[in-house]
């Protein structure tokens, strides 16, 4: 049987997808206060779970579980709304919660614990290799060229890497290969300069990349790893419970290990920093990442609502979301989700509203709350407008003179940027 024709068949029957999901997500807090972080709204009306289970699916892996433990019932809401495979297929992405059992009543206590706890169920298919993946990175990879590489080299674990300059480098687990891509050293998040520079990529591998030869780069774990069946379960035969910390480096010691080097864009969604700024860049004429990709595109619950209503705005780089009605206001940079109502007179500026989950007056929502929505007359910049946030008439938001972190009853500021929680009331003519 030819060799594409293997790599496949193990894709298709032979794999399982891990999405690691169960951080309590404290650097993205308050957007993790309420839900877990891969059910962090993105772009308007995606989640953060939908890029790793969208890629998998776009790659013929279609068999996914995601490991979650904190604020975890949105989450499997969106999941069990969203991935319905047909009886037909072997096809399911379904969420694996931390749980009490007779072998332990702890939490998980990190990636490779959590995989650990979950592992009896990981084995009792016929599965041959393991695609660890993380629940919070913006990025688009075909899985089948990992699959690929994997099987030519004969490697007993995959890990993709990613070059980086530098100054990137201190903040990553940095690896050292040699020309053939298998991987001899691991270091994580090198600080000495005299151990960063021992780790340069070689030649060779820049120029095979494409990349400039004379310009140091470093490559830099993205947490996504392949490993075979029986590799998975001797490596987590132990007490570790980390990967990148604990795992990985005892692997590279004793095992054959090769690095995946992708070039494209990728971005760690770890932090409210990171989370605005590459939404914001998805309004960009020509952003870095694409949503309008045909052959590969992003998976989310289908809402059914109307096409957004505009009665006279404008608007400068903004995603308009399903089910929106702006009036007579000024959109600048922003993201607009579902649902999201912006009266006449605002003005947004570098801003991301995730839109709400009901409109006014819909059953079951309380009579007496404000509906949600931004007012008139109102001026908000560069801040994160959480789910169901109702933002009375003449209110102002923004950082400008303020702390770089702060917390308020109706507000936090996180590396400068203002984020309202979730189901708020601002009252009109607040000013934040």
């Amino acid at each position: 049987m030819p060799q594409s024709t293997n790599v496949e068949h193990a894709l298709r029957r032979s794999t399982l997808a891990i999405v690691m999901g169960g951080g309590a997500g404290t650097r993205l807090y308050p957007l993790t206060k309420d839900r877990a972080k891969p059910a962090v709204p993105l772009a308007g009306k995606y989640r953060l779970v939908d890029i790793p289970i969208s890629n998998c699916i776009n790659s013929g892996v279609r068999q996914v579980f995601v490991l979650t433990q904190y604020n975890s019932m949105s989450l499997n809401r969106h999941i069990a709304r969203t991935y319905k495979f047909d009886q037909f297929t072997r096809g399911f992405v379904e969420v694996l919660a931390a749980q009490q059992t007779p072998e332990g009543e702890r939490w998980y206590q990190g990636t490779a614990d959590a995989v650990r706890q979950n592992l009896r169920y990981f084995i009792e298919n016929d599965y041959d290799y393991y695609l660890i993946l993380s629940g919070d990175q913006l990025y688009r990879m075909d899985f089948r060229e990992v699959m690929t590489q994997h099987v030519k080299t004969g490697a007993e674990l995959t890990i993709a890497t990613l070059p980086v300059t530098a100054r990137d480098a201190t903040g990553f687990g940095i690896m050292k290969t040699e020309p053939g891509g298998r991987i001899r050293e691991f270091v994580e998040k090198p600080k000495d300069p005299a151990v960063l520079e021992s780790l340069r990529m070689p030649q060779e591998t820049l120029l095979e990349m494409g990349l400039d030869a004379s310009e140091p780069r470093y490559q830099a774990s993205m947490g996504i790893y392949v490993f075979n069946r029986q590799t998975l379960i001797d490596c987590l035969d132990n007490n570790h419970m980390d990967f990148g910390k604990n795992i990985i480096p005892g692997a590279i010691r004793d095992r054959k290990v090769h690095s995946y080097n992708f070039q494209g864009y990728w971005e760690d969604i770890g932090t409210i920093r990171s989370f605005f700024q590459a939404n914001l860049d998805l309004c960009k004429l020509v952003p870095q990442y694409d949503f309008f990709d045909s052959l590969a595109p992003i998976f989310t619950h289908a809402r059914f609502l109307p096409a957004t209503k505009i009665n006279g705005a404008t608007i400068r780089e903004a995603l308009l979301s399903d089910g929106c009605i702006i009036t007579d206001a000024h959109l600048e940079t922003a993201v607009v989700g579902v649902r999201s109502i912006v009266e006449s007179g605002t003005t947004l500026r570098e801003v991301v509203i995730m839109g709400a989950d009901y409109y006014a007056g819909a059953a079951g929502t309380d009579p007496d709350r404000p509906a949600p929505g931004i007012g008139r007359n109102c001026r908000i910049e560069r801040a994160i407008i959480d789910k169901n946030v109702h933002i009375g008439d003449n209110t102002v938001i923004t950082p400008h003179g303020k702390p770089e972190n702060m917390d308020h009853e109706l507000y936090c500021i996180r590396d400068g940027i203002v984020v309202i929680p979730k189901d708020t009331v601002i009252p009109a003519g607040t000013w934040i």
